[in-house]
């Protein structure tokens, strides 16, 4: 018998280390279910300096893919056989799809997934509206400035910590990105349109992100990347002072959207019901 004659039972996973805390398997798996689909996505404990084994032992074991995520997504870089246009230009891989010939093709859909929560929770939104002010210079940073600079962002102000880890990530990008000293924080948000925390300040067990929005026109959009909690004390301030909201479950909802097409070559859609689901979890 050929291999055809078999119905295939697909899976895909999530690598990390840590890894249980995350919400993806749950995303997936309302997808499998949802959809009527024999499958299931697992989650992986990956030790780092075992990514290479883990990720070429996916094509045997008959695996369509999977997400990496910390401390993974840089160092598959250099492991995958090819990497596309946006994982190369942001610096890491969050999804990787195994070929039929075992060979593994990397990309990054964390931008897609962020642009989109924009919009789907803010249909009018601008990128072009005013400057925006970006906290942080790590690879979720990377991420949401090149899905800002290919919409057509004007200005990126962007502040760090680390002054001169900011200066590469705006080199290394190049178009209007300002980067600002973290003691000018405050003052760098005067007449932005928009405010961004890339950080993990504000995730559940961390310290609150350490800025005044005094500056921050009450009419800009704040966003943060984090999801768990779902309001993190920026948010909180912002939504205090009048200003419109997004947390960070939406970019985890839609990144995940076109991984499915990717490795099963299906359109899945983002309910009321999913979201509902993975807000109940948190």
């Amino acid at each position: 018998m050929t291999q055809e004659h078999y119905q295939r039972f697909l899976m895909a996973a999530v690598m990390g280390y840590p890894i249980m805390h995350s919400r993806s398997p749950m995303l997936h798996n309302y997808w499998f279910k949802r959809y009527g689909i024999e499958g299931t996505y697992v989650p992986m404990l990956i030790e780092p300096g075992k990514l290479e084994a883990a990720l070429r032992a996916l094509h045997p074991l008959g695996f369509s893919g999977c997400n990496l995520t910390i401390p993974h997504k840089q160092d598959a870089m250099t492991i995958v056989d090819e990497v596309d246009d946006v994982a190369r230009s942001i610096g890491a891989i969050s999804c990787v799809v195994v070929r039929p010939d075992g060979s593994l093709f990397g990309t990054n859909n964390d931008c897609y997934g962020y642009i989109e929560s924009i919009l789907e929770a803010v249909p009018a939104w601008k990128v072009d509206a005013g400057p925006v002010a970006v906290i942080g210079a790590g690879g979720g940073a990377r991420a949401v400035v090149y899905g800002l600079l290919q919409k057509g962002a004007r200005e990126l102000r962007l502040v760090n910590r680390n002054r001169a880890r900011a200066e590469e990530l705006a080199r290394q990008f190049g178009g209007p990105i300002h980067v600002v000293d973290w003691n000018d924080r405050t003052a760098a948000l005067e007449g932005c349109a928009m405010l961004v925390n890339t950080t993990s300040q504000g995730m559940q067990g961390m310290a609150a992100l350490d800025i005044s929005l005094e500056k921050l026109p009450t009419s800009a959009l704040v966003s943060d990347i984090v999801y768990i909690p779902k309001e993190t004390a920026l948010l909180a301030a912002a939504r205090a002072r009048g200003n419109p909201t997004v947390n960070g479950l939406g970019m985890l909802l839609h990144q995940a959207r076109p991984a499915w097409g990717a490795w099963f070559g299906r359109d899945v859609e983002v309910t009321p019901e999913l979201r509902a689901m993975m807000e109940n979890s948190i």
